[in-house]
């Protein structure tokens, strides 16, 4: 900032941008065109989810196309603004290509709980929320491990067969008990939670693994936490998988990890095939380190190649073809689940269950809403009344705001500082952080228990190469935001969707409003609200110096704005 008098004169327009603001969510872009949102259901989907989108109020269009093809896919999903499906649909980066030549996706809904088919990195860079429902299949699953585990210590699907070839073989398939046994569950998801309950029941030793939840967690459902992988497979029995497939999980199970484990060591898989290297497993039945395997996922399915064939004709593994989430009752949840979430979110923009974003509760969107709001108008306000090239972006919660879900306040910030500028291309709060590392702009985000005058505060600076620029903000009980803070000037200035604003930095001489007041009059510019501040001698700067805020009806001209700074 200069500081002579009129040094510094910016136009605020709060949502004169292409993007939207948090308060109407991406989805909602949808809503500007004349024709109905429209949903594509790609994978079977229960008859209950499919009649709650078709006879929500917000009037979908939806279409069911079963077993189409990749080409098909493609030729038809830039008619849609959400993708419903389940585990057959692949969801590549090439379908939200050619989603983005037409309506682009805003969600895609996984009706399950595994995304792997998914294109996670394609779906965030094109803005679309990703959400899936994993409560509605944790029973089944659950259920599933157990059955896999009860069938897996007596043998119960050879013994059936054998007996009807007619055979009588009871001693051939002597048993172990459960009781007393450690079981290792790796993954304290809902599925993992719910497996140790049941293990519990049968007064097994509980052991786990998952490094995103506290000792709490692990303490609440009488699980040893392990602070590792080889501790839990060191530990183990029986060992039950119940983890996402990504670059870290991938061959967890390894010809390196089963030698770690415990001889005669039992292995069950309802999660994800690529979660065990098969040669490996193959290798550990033969040699007996490995007395048995219950799998219900394959890494390619149906299974074709050598090794999984392989296993799968293994005395000493029972397999099922994929049917941890096969029950009436879980498909139903599952449908109905995601149904509402998408239905939700193209609604409202609150992401429930998102996997590539931060989900807030529903109960929690409504009171989030506003806040949400203040970040992305601060973000878009700093923007506009900073100078050089952004580096550094610092989001900092005092108070009530930001105690709890601030993550998704740092992200909104990030959406309102790259929506600023015509450049930033779609910005989405989905896409934001992502843009922002393409950009070079870090991000730092912190809570804060120092006391200010208000119950909450949420302050934003922005770093350039020419300096800092900062403001801050909060939401009273209107839910309307407010700037309270323009550098470390007090101010209090509503900021109302759609206003443009004057923002003026000036030494603190008399007749500076009045000059501004006559150069708008000249320019037929109407001032529908002035808000004033005053900072102390600042010898550094040249202080005294003040800021005003002028709310106008109209943006100025560049021909007047040279007036204006003239």
């Amino acid at each position: 900032f200069l500081f002579s008098p009129f040094s510094f004169l910016a136009v605020s327009s709060m949502v004169k941008r292409k993007s939207t603001s948090s308060a109407a969510s991406p989805a909602q872009r949808a809503k500007t065109s004349a024709t109905p949102t429209k949903i594509l259901i790609s994978d079977k989907l229960a008859d209950a989810g499919v009649n709650l989108l078709k006879e929500d109020t917000a009037g979908f269009t939806v279409d069911v196309r079963l077993n189409m093809k990749p080409a098909e896919l493609l030729a038809c999903i830039g008619e849609y603004d959400a993708l419903i499906v389940r585990s057959g649909t692949q969801v590549t980066a090439e379908v939200f290509q050619a989603a983005a030549k037409g309506r682009g996706l805003k969600a895609v809904g996984r009706a399950g709980t595994g995304v792997d088919n998914i294109d996670l990195k394609a779906a965030t860079s094109a803005g679309c929320v990703v959400m899936n429902a994993p409560g509605g299949n944790a029973l089944a699953a659950a259920e599933h491990t157990c059955a896999l585990l009860f069938s897996l210590t007596r043998h119960l699907a050879q013994a059936n067969q054998t007996l009807r070839e007619g055979k009588w073989e009871r001693k051939a398939f002597m048993g172990v008990e459960l009781a007393g046994k450690t079981l290792g569950i790796a993954g304290l998801g809902r599925i993992g939670r719910e497996v140790a309950r049941r293990a519990l029941a049968c007064r097994m030793n509980l052991v786990g693994y998952d490094p995103y939840l506290p000792q709490a967690a692990f303490d609440a459902n009488s699980v040893e936490k392990c602070e590792t992988l080889a501790d839990l497979f060191s530990k183990s029995d029986f060992i039950t998988l119940h983890m996402p497939l990504t670059d870290e999980t991938a061959n967890m199970v390894s010809e390196e990890t089963i030698k770690l484990m415990k001889p005669n060591v039992r292995i069950i898989n309802c999660a994800r095939g690529g979660l065990i290297d098969g040669q490996a497993l193959l290798d550990g039945l033969k040699s007996g380190k490995v007395a048995g395997a219950a799998i219900d996922v394959f890494e390619v399915e149906p299974p074709k190649d050598d090794v999984s064939r392989a296993i799968i004709e293994h005395p000493r593994v029972l397999t099922t073809p994929h049917l941890g989430a096969s029950t009436k009752e879980a498909q139903d949840r599952c449908g109905v689940e995601i149904a509402g979430k998408v239905s939700e979110f193209l609604k409202s923009g609150a992401a429930q269950d998102s996997v590539n974003y931060p989900s807030i509760p529903a109960d929690k969107h409504k009171e989030m809403e506003p806040v949400m709001r203040l970040a992305e108008t601060l973000g878009r306000f700093v923007a506009s009344i900073a100078e050089g090239s952004p580096n550094v972006l610092s989001v900092r919660c005092f108070g009530d705001i930001g105690a709890s879900f601030r993550s998704p306040l740092a992200i909104a910030v990030v959406k309102g500082v790259l929506s600023a500028h015509t450049d930033a291309g779609l910005c989405e709060l989905v896409n934001a952080m992502a843009m922002a590392e393409e950009r070079g702009l870090a991000v730092e985000d912190s809570h804060s228990s120092e006391k200010t005058a208000y119950a909450g505060l949420l302050r934003v600076r922005l770093s350039t190469d020419v300096g800092t620029f900062s403001v801050a903000g909060t939401v009273f009980a209107s839910n309307t935001p407010r700037l309270v803070e323009l550098e470390t000037v007090a101010i209090d200035c509503e900021l109302e969707r759609g206003a443009v604003m004057l923002v003026n930095r000036n030494k603190d001489v008399p007749g500076v409003v009045g000059k501004v007041g006559t150069a708008l009059g000249t320019g037929r510019i109407n001032i529908l609200g002035l808000q004033l501040g005053r900072q102390s001698v600042d010898k550094s700067k040249g202080g005294p110096y003040a800021v005003s805020i002028v709310r106008v009806d109209k943006e100025p001209t560049k021909a007047e704005l040279a007036t204006l700074l003239a």
